[in-house]
């Protein structure tokens, strides 16, 4: 099969198409003919070599997909070949083939073609799981997203709105803040200028900057209140004022998809399919796609997230 490979690690030139063996699906596994890809910021890390795939998985870059089922492994029930799907991977996606866990794979939301579908499960199970199963958002409460414009950052918008909160985001310009309050934000903050910590008071808050905004996202939270660090874009290391924190009666969370054993992903695809997928199906969530781009063009899809300027989710289709 073709497949996108890193030959070593490095900038968006080290991303080369190759033949590689056509992967089989073990046990408890479906494999899966890819419609298309989508490109988030971990593949940019595990190309410069800082995210490698945990032990098992494929080393081939891309965390999700979408596509038809080719094969099933032993004890697989439930998938027919042929089947629309999408699935959340550890490993794999810029590649015409994928063996997936059974667990991992969802059905295509009503509504969405193929490869659109490919720019929902990597975001859904992202929101869900922090923002729903870990930090329990409920109805009337105020949830603070930051990296509005992002892949993960445009779905919790519409997720949270869906849910009954009011969405606060952050993002860095007027065009991406106008863009989220269309999708449906309430209140937008330009990060380069705003204070939101003196702005916001949030019941839970959605952050991918890490060590940079921890202080000030502690101030940020009401009583209560929960901070999810789902992202690294700030550095890794800061100061936690365990006071500030009892003061508040509030938790800090620090959570990633990648490296949870299966029957983990698989509970959160299972919670996504019953409680996303009604959400897209009926519009109160759409999923959100800059650009379709070739699978061959995946160190330009790379340069435009690092270059800036992407709103929502970058698509690489798999042609032929």
């Amino acid at each position: 099969m073709q497949a996108i490979i890193v030959t070593e690690p490095g900038g968006p030139d080290a991303l080369v198409p190759s033949a590689v063996p056509d992967p089989a699906p073990g046990p408890g596994e479906v494999l899966v003919r890819v419609a298309a890809t989508a490109v988030n910021r971990a593949d940019l890390l595990q190309r410069k070599g800082f995210y490698p795939p945990p032990g098992g998985a494929s080393g081939i870059v891309g965390l999700e997909c979408s596509g038809t089922v080719a094969e099933l492994g032993d004890g697989v029930t439930g998938w027919s070949v042929g089947d629309p799907v999408c699935a959340l991977l550890a490993g794999g996606g810029y590649a015409e083939l994928v063996a997936v866990p059974a667990a991992q794979l969802m059905p295509v939301p009503s509504g969405v073609d193929l490869v659109t579908a490919a720019a929902l499960p990597e975001v859904a199970c992202t929101v869900w799981s922090n923002v729903v199963m870990t930090a329990r958002l409920g109805v009337g409460e105020t949830l603070l997203v930051h990296g509005g414009a992002g892949g993960v950052g445009t779905h919790a918008i519409q997720v949270g709105k869906a849910l009954g909160a009011t969405v606060a985001v952050t993002a860095g310009s007027a065009e991406r803040l106008t863009r989220c309050a269309e999708l449906g934000a309430d209140v937008t903050l330009d990060y380069r200028t705003a204070e939101f910590e003196k702005e916001i008071s949030a019941d839970v808050i959605l952050d991918n900057m890490g060590a940079k905004y921890l202080a000030r996202n502690i101030a940020a939270l009401a009583r209560g209140g929960r901070l999810v660090v789902i992202g690294m874009q700030g550095g890794t290391r800061a100061e936690l004022d365990i006071g500030a924190v009892l003061a508040k009666n509030a938790t800090v969370t620090a959570t990633g998809l990648r490296y949870r054993p299966v029957e983990e992903k698989g509970a959160i695809c299972a919670a996504v399919a019953e409680h996303v997928w009604p959400l897209v199906a009926d519009g109160a969530v759409r999923p959100v796609v800059h650009e379709v781009l070739p699978l061959a063009r995946a160190a330009d899809a790379h340069r435009m997230l690092e270059a800036g300027g992407v709103f929502g989710k970058l698509v690489l289709a798999v042609e032929g």
